[in-house]
């Protein structure tokens, strides 16, 4: 079987809400194509989603329950992983290579990139040097396409693809990227994930006077991208892994188990740590949902009924309903907790800034024991300016400049219990069901593209 070129561009966090005026080329491109939501799916996180959609299981399939987990044997929390072992299931690029040994794979910048059996990828991975500074840099298959990629478009920009400068350079960097590897290989089959609203949504809400640039940006870069790979004669499906609404109370549930004598705290150099493997039950928060372990089991439902009391928490899930949710997993929590509409949950667990760990301050998305969005703000940009002066006159520095402010977070995603204008979107030319289709359902469109059949 001869496979159909197609590209499935990621725009990550749109939603019907944000397509109009500011999005010109998506608002007229949606009139000549079909477009459905998609049924937000527990958890709507960028990793377990991307999961979902590559080998059309659930979470409770491919183990993925979201951006980071607690790690039994090791007792430690783990976010970020990029391995492709950790996701369970035949990927959709191998059942394709099977009906077509011709096929080839291009995956840029979608997770769990590293170590796949895709043909080409290429993902963020900056240097740690052994001063402690952190080189912005990128990890790619085969390994000469990251040394061709970087000399013709310049180092990968990582400071611009997480962090406070966040912005659309590195989409940029990542839509270029892909042209490139498509002009290069000409896969077959190419996956493009592009973050640019991920940032400002989570920073100021769907709230479209605030975010009109960063609309029109994202609507170029889209734009683009259709135009070359239309003259390529491929398939092009847009989708989103979720959208973004309008949020105003974090949930500190760490401080919550603290304060009830669940949580261990550690005290080094004068600062708290979150001693996970020594707490009876703790919170990894990831968004709106947050996996509660427990390590005392007797205290489950001493500790559920302790979370349903708590304003703002929607579901608080035993293993017996997470699995009638999909999402019952080895790796999953003892209880699963999701927030409420205008909610989310942070990972704080001290009582007092002062004492809050260094890292906290800091841009770190391996060491904080749960998702933090607030790395997208500054306190100064004085102080950063300051901190640069002596990065670039070779002193030791921190860049502790991360406030520690969560009510600063105007935008989440996470929960199943969000407006349908929030949900996350499919065009494509394919025949769709208008009310709705499952995030398991994408696999099919995606294969559907592939194999020529669904036009």
């Amino acid at each position: 079987m001869k496979m159909q070129k197609t590209v499935v561009i990621d725009v990550v966090a749109l939603s019907t809400s944000l397509i109009g005026e500011h999005t010109p080329f998506l608002k007229d491109y949606v009139t000549r194509k079909r477009k459905v939501s998609i049924k937000p799916m527990l958890p709507a996180v960028t990793t377990a989603v991307q999961s979902t959609y590559l080998t059309g299981k659930w979470p409770s399939e491919h183990g993925i329950v979201g951006n980071g987990w607690y790690d039994r044997e090791d007792a430690e929390v783990k976010f970020w992983k990029q391995s492709n072992k950790l996701v369970a299931g035949e990927k959709i690029w191998d059942k394709a290579r099977t009906a077509d040994p011709d096929f080839t794979c291009s995956k840029m910048f979608w997770w769990y990139n590293m170590y796949s059996t895709a043909d080409f990828a290429v993902t963020p991975r900056p240097d740690y040097l052994a001063d402690g500074r952190k080189i912005p840099d990128c990890y790619a298959h085969p390994a000469e396409l990251r040394d061709y990629l970087q000399k013709t478009l310049g180092q990968f920009p990582l400071f611009q693809f997480w962090g406070p400068g966040a912005n659309i350079k590195s989409t940029r960097w990542i839509a270029d990227a892909s042209m490139l590897t498509d002009e290069r290989h000409d896969p077959t089959l190419t996956l493009i994930y592009l973050p640019h609203l991920d940032y400002c949504l989570q920073k100021f809400g769907p709230d479209i006077s605030l975010i009109s640039k960063e609309l029109q940006d994202i609507d170029q870069v889209v734009k683009e991208l259709v135009a070359f790979y239309e003259r390529k004669q491929a398939r092009v499906i847009i989708l989103s892994e979720y959208g973004i609404g309008p949020v105003n109370n974090p949930i500190h549930l760490n401080r919550l188990f603290r304060e009830h004598g669940l949580l261990q705290i550690r005290i080094e150099r004068g600062l708290e740590l979150l001693d996970a493997g020594a707490s009876k039950a703790f919170a990894v928060a990831d968004h709106q949902i947050a996996h509660i372990y427990l390590n005392d089991v007797s205290l489950r439902e001493k500790v559920k009924d302790l979370l349903a009391k708590v304003p703002g928490v929607h579901w608080v899930l035993d293993k017996k309903e997470q699995a009638e949710r999909h999402i019952d997993h080895e790796r999953s929590g003892d209880l699963l907790v999701m927030a409420d509409e205008h909610s989310w949950f942070t990972y704080y667990f001290w009582l007092d800034d002062a004492k809050a760990p260094d890292y906290a301050r800091v841009v770190d998305i391996h060491k904080k024991p749960g998702y933090d969005p607030v790395e997208m703000f500054m306190t100064s940009k004085l102080r950063a300016a300051y901190k640069l002066l002596r990065k670039k006159a070779g002193f030791r520095y921190v860049m502790d400049v991360i406030p520690l402010d969560a009510t600063l977070v105007k935008g989440s995603h996470g929960s199943l219990a969000t407006a349908p204008d929030y949900y996350p979107v499919l065009i494509s030319d394919q025949a769709m069901d208008t009310d709705g289709i499952e995030a398991t359902d994408v696999y099919d469109i995606i294969w559907n593209s592939l194999t020529q059949g669904g036009y």
